[in-house]
This record gives structure tokens, C-alpha cells and sequence, in this order.
């Protein structure tokens, strides 16, 4: 308890109360330098305290069975839904935990067009290491996140969750080696990328940026918005000119596309190296960049979305009970070893 006014003399009572103005600033400070510090992290790799938070985010954004769900061309636009409840409208965007805010700041800080065509030229000489199929799932799993309260399983068995609900359903083998794959880009956190730069929603790279495109503001901030070659509609691509031409923010699929597209159908690729092209797939944006291949490919990324995102559960799949029938598969489309 401190003394009272009355029992120290106006020096000593001045000096009591300085320090206690100090001590106050001090803590306020503090204080404040903790809730702040995910959003300041601004030189951290890894923003998310578990690689699965941004999927969680985006089931929270697109809930299994919402109308986007539906592919583009069976849904009849309608500007307003008379029938949409009050808290059905939400604000994904504030009500995101501050570490996906940081990790989409820092994606759409550093993901300029130049940083897509650099990693590009870095990764897509397939130079790093010679694996099969199964041996690199395996070597995925180096990526089990310990700081991930919610499971203990191993990327693998992520994998072979996917790939079984897909088999479950009776879909074709192709897309079941799909499921299987659509995610051993990851790899590349292995090889010292940074989380921002391996998942999260993907999106054209020199033209305009969608509003649609999760957490819009945070280009402001990104060189190209400077570019007016890269900011009007088109910016540097023509209309119609297909996907296939246009450089699309670097991560995951990009890379397990390049690694696997010599193998694997039509459809089995675009779902590979678009599954996380949400803008596209989900939003509708982009359309004036397609071509009429693009859009015959759209309903089969769509088709794979939900298996992408809803599949996972807490059950373990047996990994050696499912490794005979998923070896054979692998076989069946690949090589005994791939480049990556």
C-alpha cells in the first residue's frame, strides 16, 4: 500500500508519483505491443501458428454447400437474397485470427509478378531430388506441425483422407490419384519457402486484382498496384487468352502441376494446379481471361473443391492396409521416380 500524501514531503510525493506515471506507460505499452505483435511479425515465415488455419478460414468463407459450390453456369445471378438472414452476412475478414490476417498481408505484399516468374525459374527445373509418388508423401510428412492442437496426423494421412472419401464416392481412378497428390507441393516449406509463398488463395499476377480476392486491401501495399500496366483489366494479357498464359501467384499447385502434368489427365491437372485458385473457382472473377477449354475444365475443379476441404476428420486411415491399392494406383499413371 503506498503512504499517504500527508506523511511525505512535496519532493518525495512528486517523485512517487512520476514513477507510477512511468510504471503505467510502461505496462500500457506492453500491453499493447502484445496484442499487436501477430499483426507486426512483418519479417516471419511462418504467420500461421498451423498450416491447416488457413483452410480453416476458408471453410469458414465457403461453407460446404453453399451456393458457390454450385458450378458458375447453373447458378442464376441474383444481385440480393430475399431470403438471406441477418447473420448469415458476415465479415470474414474481421472476424479472421490476427495470424491469417499477417500471413495474407504478407502474401499479397511479396506476391508481385516478378516473384512468381523468379520462382518460377528457381523450382520448375525439377532439380532438387528424384522420389516416387509414396516416398515423397512420406518425406512430407517432415512437415507434421507440432504446434496444431486439434490432430496428430501426419500429412500422409491427410492425403490418404482425401483420397479415400474421393474412392468412397466412386470417382474415377485419376481422380483419386488427384486427391492423393493435389497436395506434395507443400514440400516446398521443406526447402526453406515461407508459408505465404506455398499456400493460400492463388490469383492472376499482372493484371488488376479482384475485389473478391480475400483481404483486397492489403495490396495497396504490393508494387504492382504502382504499375499501371498491371493494374488496368487485362494489364498485360488479352482477353480470352486462357489460363494457361497467365502467371498466376506462385505456390503449392503451381509446382505439383509442373511435377506431374506429363502423367495425368486433363482434369486431374487443372484440378491440381487450380484447386486453390478461389477467385476463379468460387467467386466467378477472371472469366474475361478464360478460354472455352478453362471452362470446360471449371466444373471438375469445382467437382473437387469440396473434397479439398471437407474431408478431413480425426480418424487415422491405416497407411499399411491402404499402401498396396494406392502403390498399384500410383503405378498405374507414374513412373517409378519423379523429378521435383
Amino acid at each position: 500500500m503506498l503512504p499517504g500524501r500527508n506523511s511525505l514531503s512535496r519532493q518525495e510525493f512528486r517523485a512517487v508519483t512520476w514513477s507510477l506515471r512511468k510504471f503505467r506507460k510502461k505496462v500500457n505499452v506492453s500491453a499493447m505491443k502484445s496484442i499487436q505483435a501477430p499483426e507486426a511479425e512483418a519479417n516471419s515465415h511462418s504467420p500461421l501458428q498451423s498450416m491447416d488455419e488457413w483452410e480453416d478460414f476458408l471453410k469458414e468463407r465457403y461453407p460446404e454447400g453453399s451456393p458457390s459450390t454450385v458450378p458458375a453456369a447453373a447458378q442464376p445471378f441474383q444481385a440480393v437474397d430475399p431470403n438471406k438472414k441477418q447473420e448469415q452476412f458476415r465479415n470474414y475478414e474481421a472476424d479472421a485470427r490476427p495470424t491469417v490476417r499477417e500471413f495474407y498481408r504478407q502474401n499479397h505484399l511479396h506476391q508481385t509478378y516478378e516473384f512468381a516468374q523468379a520462382k518460377r525459374k528457381e523450382f520448375l527445373g525439377l532439380n532438387r531430388r528424384k522420389m516416387g509418388v509414396w516416398e515423397a508423401m512420406e518425406y512430407l510428412n517432415n512437415l507434421v506441425d507440432d504446434s496444431d492442437p486439434d490432430t496428430d496426423l501426419s500429412q500422409l494421412q491427410h492425403l490418404l483422407q482425401t483420397s479415400e472419401h474421393i474412392r468412397a464416392d466412386g470417382q474415377p481412378r485419376w481422380f483419386i490419384l488427384a486427391g492423393l497428390v493435389h497436395d506434395l507441393g507443400k514440400m516446398l516449406c521443406l526447402w526453406g519457402e515461407p508459408q505465404w509463398a506455398v499456400v493460400g488463395d492463388t490469383f492472376p499476377t499482372g493484371c488488376r486484382y479482384s475485389t473478391k480476392i480475400v483481404f483486397p486491401r492489403f495490396f495497396e501495399a504490393n508494387e504492382d498496384s504502382q504499375n499501371p500496366r498491371y493494374q488496368s483489366l487485362l494489364g498485360i494479357y488479352e482477353e480470352g487468352c486462357g489460363l494457361d498464359k497467365v502467371q498466376i501467384s506462385w505456390g503449392h499447385d503451381e509446382y505439383i502441376y509442373q511435377v506431374t502434368k506429363n502423367y495425368l489427365p486433363e482434369e486431374a491437372l487443372y484440378m491440381l494446379r487450380y484447386h486453390s485458385f478461389y477467385p476463379w473457382h468460387r467467386e466467378g472473377e477472371y472469366q474475361y481471361l478464360t478460354n472455352e477449354g478453362d471452362r470446360a475444365m471449371l466444373p471438375w475443379v469445382q467437382k473437387f473443391n469440396p473434397y479439398d476441404l471437407y474431408t478431413k476428420s480425426h480418424s487415422k486411415p491405416d497407411v499399411e492396409a491402404l499402401r498396396p491399392f494406392y502403390e498399384d494406383l500410383i503405378a498405374e499413371y507414374f513412373p517409378a521416380k519423379l523429378n521435383w
